[in-house]
C-alpha cells in the first residue's frame, strides 16, 4: 500500500497566516484516488494535488462522501479560484472547472477557507 505523504503548508492572507497540514498526491493513482471514500477529515487537514505541469480541467467527487471546498493555485502558490463541491456516488457526477490553467489544488472540507478568511489572490507557502 502507497503511504501518503503529509506536509505543513502555510496560507498567506494580508499578514495572517494559516497552517494547513495535507497528503500530499503527487501520482497519477494518488491524484485519481484523492479523498474518495473518506469520511471524516479533520479541520485543518486537506489534500495537495501536485501536478507535473500546469494543466486546464476539473475535479469531479465520484466516490466521495464529504462535501469539500477545493482551490486551484498557479506555479508561484497564488489561489486562482476557490469551488465547493458535493459528494457524488453514482456514474454521472458534476465536474467543478475552475476556467484556468492551474499547478496545485486544495481539497479541504466545505466551508474552511471562508471560515478561515482565505480568498483568491492569497498564496500559499510550501516549506
Amino acid at each position: 500500500m502507497n503511504r501518503v505523504k503529509t506536509k505543513l503548508i502555510y496560507i498567506i492572507s494580508g499578514n495572517r497566516e494559516t497552517r494547513l497540514t495535507v497528503q500530499v498526491a503527487d501520482t497519477q493513482e494518488k491524484i485519481e484516488k484523492g479523498l474518495m471514500l473518506i469520511e471524516k477529515l479533520p479541520e485543518n487537514e486537506g489534500m495537495l494535488f501536485v501536478f507535473s505541469r500546469k494543466i486546464f480541467g476539473g475535479f469531479w467527487m465520484k466516490d466521495t462522501v464529504i462535501p469539500l471546498s477545493i482551490a486551484f493555485l498557479d506555479s508561484d502558490g497564488e489561489i486562482l479560484n476557490i469551488l465547493d463541491m458535493e459528494p457524488c456516488k453514482g456514474d454521472e457526477c458534476p465536474i467543478y472547472y475552475p476556467k484556468c490553467f492551474y499547478r496545485y489544488a486544495i481539497e479541504v472540507n466545505i466551508g474552511w477557507f471562508e471560515k478561515n478568511q482565505i480568498k483568491e489572490g492569497d498564496y500559499v507557502k510550501f516549506n
